[in-house]
């Protein structure tokens, strides 16, 4: 412990167990604060930490799927674990650098891992030595990335995990855990270390509380209630996921009942058939099989697929929270990298149909491709095909549409109006002979109010 000794913060228990209910939001109220998460559509999730420097394998055993979950898939006792904080040292790290990545690929917020199931921590927290600042590195590493979201006009938001393998107090028990010499964990005791780490995190003004590790009986519906009362009491434009209770419904994400507390759904490594109309939502995938960083695992998707999940979620109503697994120096890996700056020139032309769009109005996607929309000041709307599956014909077909069509162009040239004709039930668009873009080509659709 640091400036706060384990017995101080534990002696918050009781004033702190028990936060007042967050006041009952108006809908506009609601729609406020909820309001730059729908318009951003698209954010970086990042899973850093000690797991990073094992990278996938243990004792000459290779791990595949979540590596950040390395020390539970190995079992690895703590006294093992923890000799990892002397070989963390990311002096290659460059807040700015990955800020202006995710920026330039579209992305309008950053969600990182504040602290995962390990425990460990990526700021120098006052409650614990478990922390970046008993590491050879030393530094704090949210503040720089905090600074360079502020310069390039990002959203920094933490996750932050719930359940802690090396925490004494934390209530489900393991022989691996830091917990397995405690012969009765507290809770009390552990929610008031949570509570008082998070009181750190909220000084670097977060837009999210992504919460995780919810599932174990040790955290109880309850407590999910008490926390997000207890944030949202600190910090009322906060927004908190559904992790934060126990009502998601696995890894489809969406919440089982209204009696749970959350803002937004979410979704794990799926994208739901038909979203949720009316629910705020997210899925959070990676490029390939794992969070964390791994050094073998090279099953990486194309970057075509990866923008047609974005284009896909967005056309759902959710948002795609895409993620990266750094290197224990610093660094993003290089397929990250040539995938995000794939994204990054798609949607220097298109983003204008992902940002501050709504869902489609169709019933079911096009055979062609997906829709999003965007109700224009005017009173118009306007569509956006983004067509995947271009017509060999050069004529697009579009069915289901209920307002009267205007005007038609694809968005890299807005200039060049693309001819229409109404059929009794269709709209046919006359297109190019070849896509101009083989990932999507999105044409802008006017139509009446």
């Amino acid at each position: 412990m640091k400036a706060t000794s384990f017995l101080a913060v534990t002696a918050l228990a009781a004033m702190l167990s028990c936060a007042p209910p967050a006041q009952a939001e108006t809908q506009a109220e609601n729609d406020a604060r909820m309001g730059w998460f729908r318009e951003a559509r698209f954010g970086m999730f990042i899973h850093w930490g000690l797991y990073a420097v094992p990278a996938g394998e243990w004792n000459g055993k290779k791990f595949d799927g979540g590596v950040e979950w390395i020390q539970c898939f190995a079992k690895i006792p703590t006294a093992e674990y923890t000799p990892l904080i002397e070989k963390f040292n990311p002096q290659r790290y460059d807040a700015d650098a990955w800020v202006r990545l995710a920026k330039d690929a579209g992305m309008k917020y950053i969600v990182i891992t504040s602290k995962h199931h390990d425990g460990f921590c990526l700021w120098d927290s006052a409650q614990t030595d478990w922390d970046v600042g008993a590491t050879p590195y030393k530094e704090d590493l949210l503040k720089p990335l905090a600074e360079a979201c502020a310069k390039h006009g990002i959203r920094l938001c933490f996750y932050h995990s719930i359940m802690d393998w090396h925490h004494p107090e934390w209530g489900d028990k393991a022989p691996w855990r830091g917990n397995c010499a405690t012969a009765k964990p507290d809770m009390d005791k552990f929610t008031a270390y949570l509570k008082a780490q998070l009181d750190e995190l909220l000084a670097y003004k977060p837009g999210i509380l992504w919460f995780d590790g919810e599932w174990e009986a040790a955290w109880t519906h309850e407590r999910g209630v008490d926390l997000y009362n207890y944030l949202r009491a600190k910090s009322p434009s906060l927004i908190i996921n559904n992790r934060v209770d126990k009502g998601r419904d696995g890894m489809a994400g969406f919440n089982t009942g209204s009696q749970f507390k959350g803002d937004y759904c979410t979704p794990e490594q799926e994208i739901p058939a038909s979203g949720l109309p009316g629910v705020d939502w997210e899925s959070c995938m990676t490029m390939n099989n794992t969070w964390g960083y791994s050094a073998h695992d090279q099953a990486w998707k194309s970057t075509a697929m990866l923008v047609r999940n974005l284009i896909d979620i967005a056309s759902k109503g959710g948002n795609y929270l895409l993620n990266v697994g750094p290197t224990a120096e610093g660094l993003i890996p290089g397929p990250s990298i040539e995938r995000l700056q794939g994204i990054a020139a798609w949607m220097k032309v298109n983003g204008e149909a992902i940002h501050g769009t709504t869902a489609s109005p169709f019933p079911t996607a096009p055979a062609w491709g997906r829709c999003t929309t965007r109700r224009q000041p005017d009173g118009t709307t306007r569509l956006y095909l983004h067509v995947f599956n271009w017509p060999a014909d050069g004529r697009l077909v579009v069915t289901g549409l209920t307002k009267e069509a205007r005007t038609a162009s694809l968005l890299a040239k807005p200039g060049e109006a693309l001819k229409l004709t109404s059929g009794a039930d269709s709209l046919t668009i006359a297109v190019p002979a070849q896509a101009p873009d083989p990932i999507a080509t999105v044409i802008v659709l006017e139509v009446n109010r």
